[in-house]
């Protein structure tokens, strides 16, 4: 007999969702981790970088307090208190995971994980002791890491990957920012707000590319007023340090040219942690270093499963904590509703906020579905213009025939928190018409969703 019914490698938002959850349904669980229980999402990418980015708006804010009747001298801000403060939220949150497997009783287990079997682990411990645990099921959960570009060196000082930024206390006078994608662009807006010449380089040819078009444009439009230089169509041919400082040589429109800094972050390339845990063992195949898995996320071989970023479906917190539910009702004999990716919400927290779901309208189009836009401006939005932030649209594209939402596409203050109503109509079958016909409380920033779906219809009111 084995000694758990599952074991889960990774504690991550995939790997401890994955674990309270079998614990919930009675299984006798375990969980391996090498590092602190949270993953990268909690200790080192959505959570700290969130913080940093309420910082920065804060700031903001109060360096805009005139248009507000309010002024005071001596104004001062400290970066290193703002990395302190994103280090203390990390430790609430951590905490509170290790809470949760303790009262769900799945038992933490700190080490390295080697796949002996379909149903053998070897765990070395911090001390370099190891024991060998056997459980009926196993669930990959053990994410990605940066990918190491030869032509982007990463010394992790001058030229940084994201978690050396997080760690970073004093503000870089001048960044570049390779990669033009959400971590690239929350990263930019904290230095800008901080006071950092900033700038993008972004291969493809437009910010946030797997946005839709329009919204990719505002936001570049949005950054380049405040001061964020944005270069997009541009490749990085290489970095070269000297000292304190770099040098990125790039071609734009067919010229070489150099960028000066003091500091490169480089936030582009991923790559699937599934190296070095005994898949070669265990027949389990990779594909450019990501597991494959089918609709319950099995993976090729009997018993064993895998989740959240190591399967390179979508790199998002949500959809490894969605997956990991999936795998684990599954084992359990239950039928979990499949997961439909192409509805998965996105959301990026630079400023303006990036929020969206489904198809963009050029892929509506591309796909020769005959659709309707609705648009609605932040800058006629009672709401938003009482607040100060009228910067922003919401964008819905519909089906022509049905008026089913088939796409969502949100820039301005807060836009994140509008993704459930949506998603929720989506969800339960509803339309553009039923958004319309809801009642939203007013003043609020969710009224925007209602003139958006009544103008697919010709019928918004306010615009």
């Amino acid at each position: 007999m084995a000694d758990y019914d599952v074991v889960i490698i990774g504690a991550g938002p995939g790997g401890y969702v994955a674990a309270i959850r079998a614990a919930q349904l009675g299984f006798n669980t375990a969980i391996i981790e090498r590092d602190t229980v949270g993953g990268i999402c909690l200790n080192w990418g959505c959570i700290p970088s969130k913080s940093l980015l309420r910082n920065a708006e804060v700031l903001n804010l109060i360096k805009d307090a005139d248009e507000y009747g309010i002024s005071f001298d001596n104004f001062r801000y400290d970066y290193s208190k703002a990395i302190d403060r994103s280090r203390q939220v990390v430790d609430r949150l951590t905490t509170g995971v290790q809470y949760l497997l303790r009262k769900n009783s799945v038992e933490h287990i700190t080490g390295v994980a080697t796949l002996i079997d379909p149903k053998t682990i070897s765990v070395e411990s911090p001390h370099g002791d190891s024991e060998t645990i056997t459980s009926e099921n196993i669930i990959i959960a053990t994410g990605a890491r940066q990918r190491d570009i030869p032509s982007m060196p990463i010394d992790h000082s001058v030229v940084m990957n994201s978690r050396d930024a997080l760690e970073l206390r004093e503000v870089p006078e001048k960044i570049v920012v390779v990669g033009g994608g959400a971590t690239g662009v929350e990263f930019s807006h904290v230095y800008q707000s901080y006071g950092s010449e900033v700038t993008i380089v972004e291969l493809m040819d437009r910010l946030v590319p797997n946005e839709d078009e329009e919204i990719s444009a505002s936001l570049e439009k949005s950054f380049n007023d405040n001061g964020v230089k944005c270069l997009t169509g541009v490749s990085v041919n290489s970095i070269t340090v000297s000292g304190a400082s770099a040098n990125v040589n790039i071609t734009a429109d067919g010229s070489e040219t150099n960028l000066e800094c003091d500091k490169v972050l480089v936030a582009v390339g991923v790559q699937g942690n599934s190296d070095n845990i005994g898949l070669e063992n265990v027949g389990v195949t990779t594909d450019r270093g990501f597991i494959p898995v089918g609709e319950n996320m099995e993976t090729n071989v009997s018993g064993i499963y895998a989740i959240g970023d190591v399967t390179g479906r979508m790199l998002l917190a949500h959809v490894a904590s969605a997956q990991a539910i999936v795998a684990v009702e599954y084992i359990a004999g239950m039928n979990p509703e499949q997961l439909d990716y192409s509805l998965m919400p996105r959301a990026i927290y630079c400023k303006p906020q990036v929020a969206s779901f489904g198809l963009s309208e050029a892929q509506a189009r591309d796909q020769g579905i005959n659709i309707k836009v609705g648009k609605f401006p932040f800058s006629a939005s009672g709401k938003a213009i009482a607040l100060g932030e009228t910067d922003g649209m919401v964008k819905l594209i519909v089906d022509e025939e049905i008026g089913e939402i088939i796409g969502a596409h949100m820039i301005g203050a807060e836009v994140t928190e509008l993704l459930a109503e949506l998603s929720i109509t989506k969800m339960l079958e509803g339309t553009a018409t039923e958004i319309g016909l809801l009642v939203h409380p007013h003043p609020t920033i969710s009224e925007m969703l209602k003139e958006a779906a009544l103008d697919t219809m010709g019928e918004a009111i306010h615009i």
